[in-house]
């Protein structure tokens, strides 16, 4: 039995989803929460298995509840429920410790699917929500990955991605081949890669 809470500011939202898990085999719902206050009084002493928590709840947001209870409840899994599909909200969250987000429009069925996914392990989330989450990351990782070269071998990576063969950067930039080598070399260590083609792929491949 997968036992849930949900907090959740609107009624007719909140009856619903206690109906549905509920009523569904193999999961119970017996507390809900209209705010997160009270949620934050009365969780850490009777931690849920997975929590659904919406994200703009009036007072305490979800976010801050879910970076005040997961602490108190680490076994606890939070699946963020919500209208929104901006970033800013999708990051928040998974740094407030959220295993999940959902939007509000997902099928009932999809609802269950993911309360058991989390309860496994697993982190739902909506298709689209996903993309912009890889997506998002992809990019971020690929500008991280600049910021730990000097301005030299920044450099010298733009002429890498222009096609420049190791003399022709040499001669362009006034020093020797070896140097061109040696922090060519340098760039392909600091970004774990083996070749030119891995370089720029791992750099600009995901903007």
């Amino acid at each position: 039995m997968i036992h849930v809470v949900i907090i959740e500011d609107i009624r007719e939202i909140r009856e619903g989803l206690q109906m549905l898990i509920d009523s569904s085999d193999g999961f119970s719902c017996n507390k809900t929460f209209a705010s997160a206050e009270p949620a934050l009084a009365e969780l850490p002493g009777n931690c849920a298995d997975v929590v659904l928590m919406d994200i703009h709840l009036p007072g305490i947001s979800g976010i801050e509840a879910v970076k005040k209870l997961k602490p108190q409840c680490p076994a606890t899994q939070f699946i963020m429920s919500t209208i929104y599909e901006d970033d800013e909200n999708i990051f928040e969250s998974l740094k407030a410790g959220a295993s999940g987000y959902l939007l509000k429009k997902t099928a009932p069925s999809k609802i269950l699917d993911a309360i058991t996914e989390v309860f496994n392990g697993g982190s739902p989330m909506s298709s689209q929500i996903a993309r912009k989450v890889i997506a998002s990351f992809q990019q971020k990782n690929s500008i991280d990955e600049v910021e730990i070269l000097t301005p030299k071998e920044k450099e010298i990576l733009k002429a890498l991605a222009k096609g420049l063969r190791y003399k022709e950067i040499a001669d362009e930039m006034k020093i020797s081949i070896e140097t061109v080598r040696s922090h060519a070399r340098k760039i392909y260590e600091k970004l774990h890669v083996q070749s030119r083609t891995e370089a720029l792929n791992k750099v600009y491949g995901s903007r």
